[in-house]
């Protein structure tokens, strides 16, 4: 009885640190990235640093590409 409490354990465990962090940190750094301030930014890179794995794993899905300026004609 306690093998799939363990496995539950593991598994919340798991996608917690491989998708629902990230995505935190993704939608943070998008937020913050251009306005944050130099003790900030180091926290910044720790959480890249920290959650790599999942950043990796979820980068193919997000793109927080600038949007387009508009031009003065």
């Amino acid at each position: 009885m306690s093998v799939p409490l363990v496995l539950l354990a593991y598994l919340a465990v798991g996608g917690a640190y491989l998708v629902v962090l990230p995505a935190i940190t993704f939608f943070y750094l998008k937020q913050r990235w251009y306005i944050a301030s130099s003790i900030e930014r180091v926290m910044m890179y720790f959480l890249v640093f920290l959650l790599f794995p999942g950043l990796l794993l979820l980068s193919p899905f997000l793109n927080f590409r600038p949007e387009k300026r508009p031009l003065e004609g």
